[in-house]
């Protein structure tokens, strides 16, 4: 196993941080490197925006729940959706751009998102910093717009925490492999049986890091996936101009 290898099947979620600042040379590589991640038919309808200040990390933190860690980590990206960029390669070749008002639209850019967000955490951990991302950042994401500055066409749609790690932990474990990779077909008979597995080996995990208030996955998942947990997303959206109707 070679040492890029290594780092990606070692992955951990880190939420306890040094106040330790990221130097500009390893931010500098590690957005390089996102900077080159690939996004469909070349669009780059992705941008990063960093956040240092440590009053607007604050103020991210209690828009996303009260997560302490963001306000911890000493940096926080937050990638975008930028469809503002791509009209203006559009308005100059002529053409009106549409897609930002399509489900593709929204699809293609959330995959080019998810493309630099791994980008960005093969990289951090390559540095030895440890990362958690921030799906959160969607809870109000009319008042991330308006903090981050971020003009119409454009969407907050993930962030990453980045920083020193301070308190490490055990890799959390996975579902049997075999409910991940399917060759040829798609199936899913073993599915019931894996889910039971998974459910004692998550507790059984939850115990050895000391987690009183851990849950079965399936009972975490029917926690959220019982109601949109984020229900601000479409409207405000569709406010800047990703109407997904198409």
């Amino acid at each position: 196993m070679n040492e890029t290898l290594r780092i990606q099947q070692s992955h951990r979620s880190i939420r306890s941080y040094k106040p330790d600042p990221v130097s500009d040379a390893m931010l500098d590589q590690i957005i390089a490197a996102a900077h080159r991640a690939p996004t469909s038919m070349n669009a780059q309808d992705i941008s990063l925006i960093v956040v240092r200040d440590a009053e607007k990390r604050a103020r991210i933190a209690e828009l996303s729940g009260g997560q302490a860690w963001i306000a911890q980590a000493p940096v926080f990206i937050v990638i975008a959706i930028d469809y503002h960029k791509t009209d203006l390669g559009v308005r100059k070749a002529g053409q009106a751009q549409i897609v930002h008002e399509s489900m593709e639209g929204f699809g293609v850019a959330a995959v080019d998102a998810g493309i630099a967000l791994g980008t960005l955490i093969t990289a951090a951990e390559s540095l030895g910093l440890g990362i958690v991302p921030i799906g959160s950042i969607r809870r109000n994401p009319q008042d991330m717009i308006d903090l981050l500055g971020l003009p119409p066409l454009t969407f907050p749609l993930v962030g990453l925490c980045i920083g020193h790690i301070k308190d490490d932990v055990l890799p959390k474990p996975r579902m049997d492999i075999n409910t991940f990779r399917h060759d040829e077909r798609y199936d899913a008979s073993g599915y019931a049986a894996a889910i039971d597995a998974y459910d004692m080996e998550i507790m059984d995990y939850w115990k050895q890091i000391g987690r009183s208030d851990g849950t079965t996955w399936s009972g975490n998942l029917g926690n959220f996936y019982k109601q949109v947990y984020f229900p601000q997303v479409k409207p405000v959206a569709a406010m800047q101009g990703l109407l997904n109707d198409k």
